[in-house]
């Protein structure tokens, strides 16, 4: 079983065990990450009935994200994961969406996009097949009127699943694959930044 936790665009926490989502619990407030995350982590595993210690890993989005909201997810997945001796998985939080779209019955290309805030967009690129998805572009950050492959389909997610994000994890540890992006993907500098040396004061 995977606990997945994702706050690229808003809050989302899921148990999932294979392919099943045993509990999930959503919102789509951007600006309260930090608040609600611990709340939503221990009464998900109360609906799924789950111990920590009966966790396999957890499972952290990534991202695309902006800066605030995105590393309190990770930080939390990174704690839990730690303190309960568990493996972090890192997964690309926009392959949730496809994987969603593919499970819904939508096949060929589309174009994950989700808000960047400072009038700008995160994209990613899929081919949806029927043997599962493919990320064949992304992700990347853009103006809005600058958004490439205009040839795919456009699906704009205001939420990110966790469930969803826990499914992809299983498939890619079923297939073998390789953890990729294991550092946050923000695509730009944070809007905080360390001051510079003092200036020195003349009389």
């Amino acid at each position: 079983m995977f606990l997945a936790i994702d706050t690229s665009a808003g809050t989302s926490v899921a148990v999932t065990d294979g392919d099943r989502v045993l509990a999930e619990r959503s919102t789509e407030d951007t600006m309260r990450h930090a608040e609600v995350i611990g709340e939503m982590i221990e009464a998900t595993l109360d609906d799924a009935a789950v111990t920590p210690n009966s966790l396999d890993a957890v499972v952290a989005g990534m991202g695309p994200g902006p800066f605030t909201g995105l590393r309190v997810g990770i930080a939390a997945a990174r704690t839990f994961a730690w303190g309960i001796a568990r493996p972090l998985i890192p997964v690309v939080s926009h392959d949730a969406v496809a994987l969603e779209q593919w499970s819904a019955g939508v096949r060929g290309g589309i174009l994950v996009v989700t808000d960047a805030r400072r009038r700008e967009v995160y994209w990613s690129a899929y081919a949806l097949g029927d043997l599962g998805t493919e990320r064949t572009d992304g992700p990347a950050l853009c103006r809005p009127d600058e958004l490439p492959h205009p040839e795919l389909r456009r699906v704009d997610a205001t939420q990110i699943s966790a469930g969803q994000l826990g499914r992809i994890a299983r498939i890619r540890r079923a297939q073998g694959l390789p953890d990729e992006f294991t550092e946050p993907l923000y695509l730009r500098s944070p809007d905080v930044t360390m001051p510079g040396a003092r200036k020195r004061v003349s009389r």
